[in-house]
């Protein structure tokens, strides 16, 4: 079964710091761009971050450029988001998906036509 799997949400106090995981089943990673996106309740799922499949080109929603980092390892065929100073507003549920080709670029679009999408990670952020 070809799926996307994050991991790594959880509870944590303002200012702390988690790491999300996307790994994938079923294919490998090398060959897809990956993004993360969010959706907070009652709001629009919004882009995140996003690393091209080179992993050359990265890019940050302005309210997590410089607090949060994407990386990908492809030997383990995962996608890491690390978050770091955590605010409640960040709280929401994170989710990572993959997109065939561009290796020289991403998106962080959601409207864009991602192959795959992960069932998402809970993040809350709150004292």
């Amino acid at each position: 079964q070809l799926q996307l799997v994050e991991s790594g949400g959880g509870l944590v106090q303002p200012g702390g710091s988690l790491t999300l995981s996307c790994a994938a089943s079923g294919f490998t990673l090398d060959y897809y761009a990956i993004g993360w996106f969010r959706q907070a309740p009652g709001k629009e799922r919004e882009g995140v971050s996003c690393i091209s499949s080179s992993g050359g080109r990265t890019k940050y929603a302005d309210s997590v450029k410089g607090r949060f980092t994407i990386s990908r390892d492809n030997a383990k065929n995962t996608v890491y988001l690390q978050m770091f100073s955590l605010r409640p507003e960040d709280t929401a549920i994170y989710y990572c998906a993959a997109d065939h080709g561009r290796y020289y670029d991403c998106s962080t679009d959601v409207g864009d036509d991602y192959d795959y999408w992960g069932q998402g990670t809970q993040v809350t952020v709150s004292s």
